[in-house]
């Protein structure tokens, strides 16, 4: 059953108070902060592990009975502040679940599926495909009726199997460009212009390299390749929730994906990055705020960011320029956690965010330095929901925890933790549960966030407004087949 606590709503200062919203205090971001408990954070975790256990599913996959009933807490939970204009977005989307395997000889390698990839089998040599596989000429001639061994990297994982198809490939193995575990992916849609999908499957660098030194040394190296997988129409739904009060011709913006993969329960992804978002929208009401606060709830984004696209793809142009910033939470307590801030001024990366996005990786960066903790730069790299907003040219930032990448030894003397160890070593699998969390990181980002939307809710100094005045980013993240998603 759900936590008492959490259904009966105490907000605290008006609690104390007994404030109505246009009498309360302007909100700050120390008392913001201190509304943020790891208690409140942890009874909502445990409701989504109960939503995923619905059937014996253990998932929470948008569509699924786990991720409506996941969507009916989130509504519940903001309608019972009284504090906004809330609404539910339904869509649908192609759901897709599979898994392959891959092997060479008697050798057994652990494969990821990727979504919307069709069933099918390849039992034929490997070929390296030269480059990254992104472009027709990457692809020898031999490649066709053999499997296409490719490195991850440069373009979308969608566009690399139809690009094996358009070669004749039997199928394609995509192996990741770090030694780490590729994870599960998604080809975002059932088909891409490039060429026809081929069975697919993608493994960890280490093995990848493995198999590119077999090949390379002359030997005929024969895969085994078998690709399970069904493809459905499902529904599902967003959740969009808008503070009466504050400045609706500037509106900040937060969101968090509220999915999980078919895999497993998806705690820490995204149970941790929407339940912070969840608990900073049932203590804002706490506060007075200038600017309007929006609270996004995405679906779908583990099959292509199909939530916050669907969102951002039907708003109006003069809704679009009432957006100030987009603030992006996924991942917040990977338990071999980095506190990773995004790169908004591109100077890490080369890839900066539109104007404003400089300001907001500041304001970030400065909460962990005011909290005495590190932190380190990470790539806008289109894997999460803030893409589509990025791309409408709104200033966007975020931090995560980490996903599926190996922590090196300047991120464990910066935070602790394992050194050749995913920050996540759960990611995109059944045991992403409550056992999957770091708590004391999860509490730290989500204070974190509220500071963020304390700053910006005040003022949007560094922001450029009005959004005629906005500088675009140096590039776009989502192609019509985005790679893949956290």
């Amino acid at each position: 059953m759900l936590s008492q606590s959490l259904l009966a709503l105490p907000l605290y200062l008006s609690s104390i108070f007994g404030l109505g919203w246009f009498d309360k205090l302007l909100i700050t971001s120390e008392a913001y902060q201190s509304t943020i408990t790891e208690q409140n954070l942890l009874e909502h975790a445990e409701n989504l592990v109960q939503f995923s256990q619905i059937g014996g599913a253990n998932t929470r996959v948008a569509g699924s009975v786990g991720h409506n009933a996941t969507v009916d807490y989130i509504k519940s939970q903001l309608d019972a502040t009284e504090f906004y204009d809330t609404y539910i977005q339904p869509f649908t989307y192609t759901y897709s679940r599979g898994n392959a395997t891959l092997s060479v000889g008697s050798t057994i390698y652990k494969a990821g599926y990727f979504s919307y990839g069709p069933a099918g089998k390849a039992n034929a040599p490997l070929v390296i495909v030269n480059n990254s596989g992104c472009a027709k000429n990457d692809f020898p001639a031999d490649v066709a009726g053999r499997i296409a061994l490719i490195i991850r990297g440069n373009c979308t994982f969608s566009d690399k199997v139809a690009l094996s198809g358009a070669a004749g490939a039997a199928g394609a193995i995509i192996y990741n460009n770090q030694d780490g575990s590729l994870g599960s992916g998604t080809l975002s849609d059932v088909s891409n212009p490039l060429g026809p999908y081929v069975p697919a499957g993608g493994i960890s660098g280490h093995d990848g390299q493995i198999l590119v030194a077999a090949v390379q040394s002359g030997k005929e190296v024969i895969g085994n390749l078998i690709v399970n997988a069904i493809v459905q129409v499902r529904n599902t739904a967003n959740v969009v929730a808008t503070t009466k009060i504050g400045d609706h011709d500037n509106v900040i913006t937060i969101g968090g994906h509220t999915d999980s993969v078919p895999e497993g329960p998806g705690i820490n992804d995204n149970g941790s990055g929407s339940m912070a978002v969840l608990e900073l929208a049932r203590q804002l009401p706490n506060f007075k705020v200038n600017n309007a606060v929006r609270f996004g709830f995405w679906a779908g984004e583990e099959f292509g960011l199909l939530g916050a696209k669907h969102y951002a793809e039907h708003l109006s142009k003069e809704e679009t320029s009432k957006i100030a910033l987009y603030l992006n939470f996924d991942m917040l307590a990977s338990p071999n956690f980095g506190y990773f801030v995004y790169d908004g001024d591109g100077k890490a990366f080369g890839v900066a965010g539109p104007a404003g996005s400089d300001h907001i990786e500041e304001t970030f960066k400065d909460f962990f330095k005011s909290t005495n903790l590190q932190s380190a730069a990470t790539k806008f790299d289109g894997r999460s929901d803030y893409a589509p907003f990025f791309d409408a040219g709104i200033a966007t930032g975020g931090i995560l925890t980490g996903a599926e990448e190996l922590k090196d030894e300047a991120g464990v003397a910066r935070w602790g933790g394992e050194v050749g160890v995913a920050y996540d070593k759960c990611y995109h699998q059944a045991c992403d549960t409550m056992n999957n969390l770091d708590v004391t990181a999860w509490v730290h980002n989500t204070k974190g966030a509220a500071h963020a939307i304390a700053v910006y809710s005040n003022s949007l100094d560094g922001i450029p407004r009005p959004a005629e005045g906005r500088k675009p980013a140096s590039q776009n993240l989502i192609s019509p087949y985005a790679p893949q998603t956290a």
